[in-house]
């Protein structure tokens, strides 16, 4: 199977990575779901010397039933910038997607959606040139203002930026810190909360992202 079939020229310069960020956000589309998935992936990406190792976990959802896990390596092809993180793991990632022999209904990612300053992160970026809905789940913050949520699981407050509501500042577990969560692309900010949500068992962090971000770090500890 291969989702990404058309050829992207990933820039080499941070000039040229703002004009293809200013170029996507115009494509794109935060709206409902249209179906309930039936698989969702959560992808990851973790770095070795000049390599970048992507990696996409699929499950089935509601259930949760693990399904395949793949990884490919790519060249690290932009250096570190705040804001541009799609630049420097999309490649890998894609690439990882590619492997997946069924394709994901929505795909999670370590990341931002549209909270972000230029409304594009990578869960927005990817998504776009994937066109398959992705959520942004990310561990800190990037941008806007909010209040803390209560402590309860499945408690959230708006995350705020110039005036419109990006994100949501969810706990999805008691009493821990919370995740951002915000719609990247095909998808809303209330079907991000439930599907983070439902993807969410005894931890933080919900399964498939979980389990990415550890082969991940497997995987460059073996190398």
């Amino acid at each position: 199977m291969s989702i990404y079939n058309f050829p992207m020229r990933w820039p080499d310069n941070i000039t040229e990575a703002k004009t293809i960020q200013n170029t996507l956000r115009k494509k794109v589309k935060v709206i409902p779901l249209k179906k309930n998935p039936m698989y969702i992936a959560g992808v990851d990406a973790a770095f070795f010397k000049n390599k970048v190792v992507g990696v996409a976990c699929l499950y089935r959802y509601p259930d949760l039933i693990l399904i395949k896990d793949v990884y490919a390596f790519a060249e690290i092809p932009f250096p570190y910038i705040p804001g541009f993180l799609s630049f420097r793991e999309g490649p890998a990632i894609i690439k990882a997607i590619n492997r997946l022999k069924i394709k994901p209904d929505v795909i999670l990612f370590d990341g931002q959606g549209i909270a972000h300053p230029r409304g594009i992160g990578i869960a927005t970026h990817i998504g776009i040139l994937l066109d398959i809905p992705a959520i942004g789940c990310a561990k800190s913050r990037l941008i806007g203002e909010y209040r803390e949520p209560g402590f309860s699981k499945g408690e959230w407050s708006p995350l705020n930026f110039k005036n419109r509501t990006v994100g949501a500042v969810l706990r999805t577990r008691e009493d821990v810190k919370p995740l951002f969560v915000s719609p990247g692309h095909r998808i809303d900010l209330k079907d991000s909360i439930r599907i983070v949500l439902g993807c969410t068992t005894r931890y933080r962090i919900p399964e498939p992202l979980r389990r990415a971000d550890l082969i991940s770090k497997k995987i460059i500890r073996e190398f």
